[in-house]
């Protein structure tokens, strides 16, 4: 038994951001950036903000999924770039789609770029041990409120947006998911939030992200390969029986040196990072909903989604539609 997919929806921002227009906000070139990573633009924020790009996706999703919000029990956003620290952007959510009125679980989930596949995960043991009967799962970023945008090596790779989806408990066999984390801030993450009281200050600088790029290209490729080759060793499947496989949208290049590792079809990795850039947790149910539009993805369908970020945190699952 597991979790069936019913509907999927994303949303992002109104302003595109193409490698071209880059070149007049930072020292770099449309050649540089794309060589290296694949991508060609990214959406950026200008009024909106992680509420309005999660309430988007979700009400694409639940249009998708042709059902009353009122059958929501859960909702679990993944991000670490919330509105604000509380209320959670779920509960945000939760009272812009109007389920105010009725007994509903809401909260957010930090676990970075992996965020919505642990979401997913979480939200899957909630529909197994409880009486919830569908869940509505995001991941929503707006990163580009923490980068230092005089970071050339880091601020051309992010972008922000959110996607959703729906999803019910189906009483067929469905394959595990697998999920680790290994402790390390170094290699990937934010500056600390400021400690402001009368007895200790640090001062109130902006929160500002880092990336170790060598190191996380690494240790990207490594995540990938022994999530996916530990999700087919474990439900006793080869490459060949996954339909489409969807990772985080973090680099072209990180990809390409898996699919060469795997000795995989490169067609069967979805990748949409030359539109969005890496949006964190919200790149993989955007590039869902994409593959799906794309009918890359059909009814029936075996879809491994694969996650790995910040934490170090790293894992996936195998999911039907």
């Amino acid at each position: 038994m597991g979790i069936k997919i019913i509907g999927s929806g994303h949303c992002v921002p109104a302003t595109k951001l193409s490698n071209r227009h880059l070149e007049s906000i930072v020292d770099t070139t449309d050649e540089w950036i794309f060589t290296r990573t694949g991508i060609s633009s990214r959406y950026l924020v200008t009024t909106e903000d992680t509420n309005d790009l999660a309430y988007g996706a979700a009400r694409c999703a639940i249009e998708s999924a042709a059902i009353d919000p009122t059958e929501i029990g859960l909702i679990i956003v993944a991000t670490f770039t919330p509105e604000q620290l509380t209320p959670s952007t779920a509960c945000l959510v939760q009272a812009r789609l109007g389920l105010n009125q009725q007994p509903v679980i809401a909260f957010d989930m930090n676990a970075a770029c992996t965020g919505f596949v642990y979401a997913l995960v979480t939200a899957e043991q909630f529909l197994k041990s409880s009486k919830i009967k569908k869940a509505l799962v995001i991941g929503a970023e707006v990163l580009s409120k923490i980068m230092d945008w005089n970071d050339r090596s880091t601020c051309v790779l992010f972008g922000d947006g959110a996607g959703a989806v729906v999803i019910e408990w189906d009483e067929v066999d469905s394959p595990s998911f697998y999920l680790n984390c290994e402790g390390d801030g170094d290699v990937l993450g934010t500056s600390k939030l400021p400690v402001n009281n009368p007895l200790h200050q640090t001062g109130t600088s902006p929160i500002s992200f880092h990336m170790n790029g060598a190191s996380v290209f690494k240790f990207a490729v490594t995540a990938i390969k022994e999530t996916v080759t530990t999700l087919l060793m474990e439900n006793n499947l080869t490459l060949e029986e996954i339909d489409l496989i969807i990772p985080h949208q973090a680099n072209k290049r990180i990809i390409d040196k898996v699919v060469k590792d795997l000795n995989a079809s490169p067609e069967q990795f979805f990748l949409n990072v030359s539109e969005y850039g890496n949006t964190s947790a919200a790149s993989i149910p955007i590039a869902l909903n994409e593959a799906i539009k794309k009918q890359r993805i059909k009814a029936g369908n075996r879809v491994m989604l694969v996650g790995f970020g910040g934490g170090l945190t790293w894992g996936g699952c195998i999911v039907s539609i």
